[in-house]
This record gives structure tokens, C-alpha cells and sequence, in this order.
């Protein structure tokens, strides 16, 4: 009730409604008179004839003192449209003045657009990606492990002297390495164990696969959304492939945990920190997937190290033309060295 009241359109609604309530009649009413006076003008040469007649400013007996009364009221029916149309355009100014979208209300209704446009951009890229992970996984991989099954047996069927039995082998070791090649591609796009057994267990694996120790420490209670636990994984993938390229570090470790309506990931190394997020195009790469789901990465740096990486996205997807979300309370920092927020663009000032 509190924003109502002080809401600038409430009252711009309330004026409106006591015009419309008082000078709008009384408007209508002058023209409506006029119009009524206009036609008794029109018709005086033939009240006359019944004797004095009063027209409105004077009174007239004969027929020469009423012609200019009906000259009068012929003039005034024909500015009539006029008038009415005047009348019109006044109203619908006052209406659009006082109930119509000012700046603020057209920037609004954008920016609820392109909150609409992004939420199904999200959701028809994740539909995608999936039917084309399904399909190589079900289709292309499926015959490309058929084939190297019949390219062994061949292979098993003919002598190992012969030309044609090498020829076979070799196309059964690029049939492999192919199959090989096919699986990581698959993984890329959407690992498996993400989809089966959310991302909790997707970081483990993900840690597993590193060269140096990872330790993961995740409070998540179950699964989010997809396109939310996506992007949250292919965060930390990329933030640790940056950590065991540039940073020189022997430990990293990662956090995952809810802040209230926030999923928070962080990436941190005990490396020798400098990195620059404009020395490639990986870090704002991913910065603009983040901020598709409404969300930040920040990167922390400062000479010496430790170097943190991480993101925020909110735990649900955004509802396009709702009401704002209660955000968690961003707790603000001083700005360090090589300190530096991303969101789309690069850009200097505190994490959350």
C-alpha cells in the first residue's frame, strides 16, 4: 500500500480521474449548449413569424433582424466538427499527459522485453543443445561404435601379412580415435554425469580429471534448474582451465553454495595471481553467458596471489515481466589490484 501511495502514476491517475469528474462536463456541456443554441439561430425566420421571439442576446420581431441570427447559427454548425474534433484532441492530450508512458515507462517496458526475448533465447539454446547431444549420443555414436565393432572382426578375419588387413586396421584405429574424439565432443556439450547426477557430483568428476589436487566443497541441497547448473559447471570448467594454464598453481579449490536466492561458484588457486581478463577472450566470453541468466562473474587477482574466479546466477529462472526478486545482500569490499568485475563489459569495482 506504502509504494502505492507514493507511486507517481497513482496520482497522476487520480488527477486525471477529477477532471474527467469536473472541467470534462462542463466542456461538453458549453459545446453541447452551443450546438442547441446554434440550431434555435438556425430556425429563427420561422419562429418570428409567430411574433417576438428571444435568441439568446436579444430578442427579434421580423424577418430582417433574424437573418443574421441565422446567419450566425449556420456558421456555427459548420465549425461544429471542428469544435467537437478541438474538444477531442484536448481530452486525449490531457489523457496521454497524465495516464499515458512517459521515458521511465517506455525504458521499462523494453528492458521487461528484453527480459522476455533473453528467457526464451535460454530456453530454446538449452532445448537445442540437448536434442543435438541426444542425437550424436543416440545416433552418430551409436553407428560410429557399430562400425568399429565390424571393422575389428574384419580386421580379426584376415591375415595379418596382407595388404587389406592393414588398410582395415588402420581405418579400425581412426574408427577409435574417432569414437574418441566423438565422446569429448558429447562431454562438451553437456556432460552426462551432469544430466544423471546433477552438479555436485559433475565438479567431482570435473576435479578428477585435473593434473593437480582440486577440492570441491558444495553445499548444494539437490538439483537446479538446467540451464542454471549448465552454466554453472562450464564456469568452473573454465576458470579452472585458466587456473592450470597461467596461474603456475599447485592446489586449487572450489565452492559451491546457495546465498539465499543466488547460486555462487568460486574457483580459487594459490598461484601467482596478474591475471588480466583482457588478455583473452575466455573470461568475457563467460561473463556474457552469466549475465544472460541475470547473473555476475568477478575475477580477483592482485599480485602474488591467491587468484579467485567466480559467478553468481539466480537459483531459479528469471520470470520475464514479474516483479523484481529479492536479491541477497552484497556485501562490498575495497577494491584491490588487478580487482575487476565482468559483466559484459570490463569494468573496475568491488565483488559481491
Amino acid at each position: 500500500m506504502r509504494a502505492r501511495y507514493t507511486d507517481a502514476a497513482t496520482w497522476r491517475a487520480l488527477a486525471y480521474t477529477i477532471v474527467l469528474a469536473t472541467a470534462v462536463p462542463v466542456l461538453y456541456g458549453c459545446l453541447a449548449s452551443l450546438l442547441l443554441l446554434a440550431a434555435a439561430f438556425l430556425f429563427s425566420l420561422s419562429l418570428v413569424s409567430g411574433g417576438t421571439v428571444a435568441l439568446g442576446f436579444g430578442q427579434v420581431s421580423t424577418a430582417e433582424e433574424a437573418l443574421p441570427y441565422t446567419l450566425a447559427g449556420l456558421v456555427i454548425l459548420l465549425a461544429a466538427p471542428y469544435l467537437l474534433a478541438l474538444a477531442a484532441g484536448g481530452h486525449a492530450v490531457m489523457a496521454a499527459a497524465l495516464l499515458g508512458t512517459g521515458p521511465a515507462h517506455q525504458l521499462q517496458a523494453r528492458l521487461v522485453e528484453v527480459t522476455r526475448s533473453r528467457a526464451r533465447l535460454v530456453s530454446a539454446f538449452e532445448a537445442e543443445r540437448r536434442r543435438i547431444e541426444g542425437d550424436l549420443h543416440d545416433g552418430a555414436q551409436q553407428r560410429l561404435i557399430s562400425l568399429t565393432l565390424q571393422l575389428g572382426l574384419a580386421r580379426h578375419d584376415l591375415p595379418s601379412d596382407s595388404a587389406s588387413a592393414r588398410s582395415v586396421a588402420d581405418a579400425h584405429d581412426q574408427a577409435k580415435q574417432l569414437m574418441a574424439e566423438l565422446r569429448e565432443l558429447i562431454h562438451g556439450i553437456r556432460p552426462q554425469i551432469l544430466a544423471d547426477s546433477g552438479l555436485t557430483e559433475a565438479l567431482r568428476d570435473l576435479a578428477d580429471q585435473s593434473p593437480i589436487p582440486v577440492r570441491i566443497e558444495s553445499d548444494l541441497p539437490g538439483r537446479l534448474p538446467d540451464h542454471i547448473e549448465s552454466t554453472a559447471y562450464f564456469a568452473v570448467s573454465e576458470a579452472l582451465a585458466n587456473a592450470l594454464k597461467h596461474s603456475d598453481a599447485s592446489a586449487i579449490t572450489v565452492r559451491a553454495r546457495l546465498r539465499q536466492d543466488l547460486l555462487v561458484m568460486e574457483v580459487s588457486d594459490d598461484g601467482h595471481g596478474r591475471a588480466d581478463p583482457r588478455g583473452g577472450t575466455g573470461l568475457t566470453g563467460l561473463a556474457d553467458r552469466v549475465a544472460v541468466l541475470d547473473g555476475k562473474l568477478w575475477l580477483s587477482s592482485p599480485p602474488g596471489g591467491p587468484a579467485r574466479t567466480g559467478a553468481s546466477t539466480p537459483r531459479w529462472p528469471a520470470c520475464a515481466g514479474c516483479s523484481p526478486r529479492a536479491r541477497a545482500p552484497w556485501r562490498r569490499r575495497e577494491p584491490v589490484p588487478g580487482h575487476c568485475l565482468l559483466g559484459g563489459l570490463l569494468r573496475g569495482g568491488a565483488r559481491p
